[in-house]
């Protein structure tokens, strides 16, 4: 790491990526690249860490209470 750049974000972190504009968890770390996943599962797909911060709560919550209302439109009673 170089003096200067943050640390990459653990896994497990919520985070935004910039770039596309999405929250995601982080799920690893490969070939210089994030890998992260939507909050309540989905497809992966890599960040640069340049890119990303960690999300503020009020993304993490966009983001879940999106994924839940998603969610419930596939349910059947």
């Amino acid at each position: 790491m170089s003096p200067g750049t943050a640390p990459l974000p653990a896994n497990g972190t919520v985070v935004m990526d910039e770039a596309c504009g999405r929250v995601g968890e982080v799920m690893d770390r490969e070939g210089g690249r994030l890998q992260l996943r939507p909050v309540r599962g989905g497809r992966e797909w890599d960040a640069d860490p340049a890119r990303v911060r960690t999300a503020t709560p009020a993304e993490r919550l966009h983001a879940t209470l999106a994924a839940v209302n998603a969610a419930s439109r596939w349910e059947t009673t």
